[in-house]
């Protein structure tokens, strides 16, 4: 039965000092937080990831650069160009309609003569 009484004590000493680690380590980050060489600190970090995310970026687009593959502006003005190639085909499908709608008509007029 003392070995169940030993077991419950170390636990709660086990707890205890967990406690007071977590307590203390709390009290050290907000310590650290509060500081305004923290706040530097941060906006330092952040404009670094900026940075590095731009540096590789532009490393992606000057690979598929160098590799000849297509790159999002050459995708971009392909789209553009695909686009008014759709819209001069439209207007020559149009057209096309127009003059076989002119042809029925003549066509009838001539029966009928």
């Amino acid at each position: 039965m003392k070995e169940n009484g030993t077991e419950a004590s170390t636990e709660q000493q086990v707890r205890a000092l967990y406690e007071q680690v977590e307590s203390r380590t709390a009290r050290a980050f907000e310590d650290l937080v509060e500081k305004p060489s923290f706040g530097a600190l941060l906006a330092t970090s952040a404009e670094n990831m900026a940075a590095l995310t731009r540096v590789g970026s532009d490393l992606a687009d000057l690979v598929v650069r160098n590799l000849r593959l297509a790159g999002r502006a050459d995708i971009t003005r392909l789209a553009r160009q695909l686009g008014r190639t759709e819209d001069k085909l439209e207007r020559v499908l149009q057209e096309v309609e127009a003059l076989r709608d002119e042809l029925a008509a003549r066509t009838r007029e001539a029966d009928r003569e």
